[in-house]
């Protein structure tokens, strides 16, 4: 199965019956974000969040990139002769950061297969993934910093810190220096390096892997995992691990996968 539906600055590829492909398609910007490409990716997510047929989805960059983040050159031209007050600027800044939100209020595992460049934007959308794999020619970039503006935006001053810890996140947002593929590897921003070609081939392992288990107990897995990180106790963590695990054993897949393991066969889930 590969259907392929072409917008103006994405293209989504159906590779599986629950696997989406996401690549931004400015190739010739290195997937810079202009307005009507933003509006299409909030589009584009708010679409497949409501999919129930997807479980993952994976984001990527056409061409040498993955996304530059802001395009500053159509920045510039838009702004041109133009007068846009602040209130204008923050529907503009919150529509940006906004996608960020979708990314991980989405059920779906989303997995950033990051094929070259991250940077500003770009950057925050990689970290807002659940999963981030990257090509040996693959950097990260918190870019603002080095234009006049502050290293926080699309919620990288909140994803960076918990991944790669304060000490070497501070350095890199002050100082906007990019962390090269190998880096990121050592410093656990992303689970895999693997080499240019085999990006896609590499996340579609991963989000098999992903697909072997229970759709419930990976969705609710998802969710716990991303509350438990702003647990304000041990105790607060703990109940809505037990929540969750006592409804997964109330669950159809549960029956089966305890059936498989006493069979020694592999479970057949069916998502209920």
């Amino acid at each position: 199965m590969n259907v392929t539906t072409q917008y103006e600055y994405l293209q989504i590829e159906r590779v599986a019956p629950e696997v989406v492909i996401v690549r931004f398609n400015r190739p010739e910007r290195m997937n810079a974000l202009m307005h009507p490409m933003v509006r299409e990716i909030h589009h584009v997510l708010e679409t497949l969040t409501a999919d129930d047929t997807c479980r993952v989805v994976i984001l990527t960059g056409a061409g040498r990139g993955f996304c530059a983040g802001m395009d500053i050159k159509a920045s510039v031209e838009r702004s041109s002769g133009a007068k846009h007050g602040p209130v204008q600027k923050m529907q503009w800044q919150e529509m940006f950061g906004g996608m960020v939100k979708r990314i991980r209020a989405m059920p779906q595992i989303v997995i950033a297969a990051v094929n070259g460049p991250a940077a500003g934007a770009g950057l925050g959308l990689a970290l807002a993934a659940d999963l981030r794999i990257a090509s040996t020619s693959a950097k990260f970039l918190v870019a603002s910093v080095r234009i006049g503006l502050t290293a926080g935006e699309c919620g990288i001053s909140y994803h960076l810190p918990r991944l790669i810890g304060t000490a070497l996140a501070f350095e890199v947002m002050l100082t906007g220096r990019p962390i090269d593929a190998n880096e990121a590897a050592r410093c656990g921003l992303v689970s895999r390096l693997v080499q240019d070609d085999q990006v896609i081939p590499a996340a579609l392992e991963l989000a098999n892997a992903v697909l072997a288990n229970s759709p419930f107990s990976i969705r609710q897995s998802k969710q716990m995992i991303w509350s438990n990180l702003e647990a304000p106790s041990l105790d607060a963590a703990l109940e809505l691990e037990n929540r969750a695990q006592i409804l997964a054993t109330m669950t159809d897949d549960f029956t089966e996968a305890s059936r498989a393991f006493t069979e020694k066969r592999a479970p057949k889930f069916t998502g209920s």
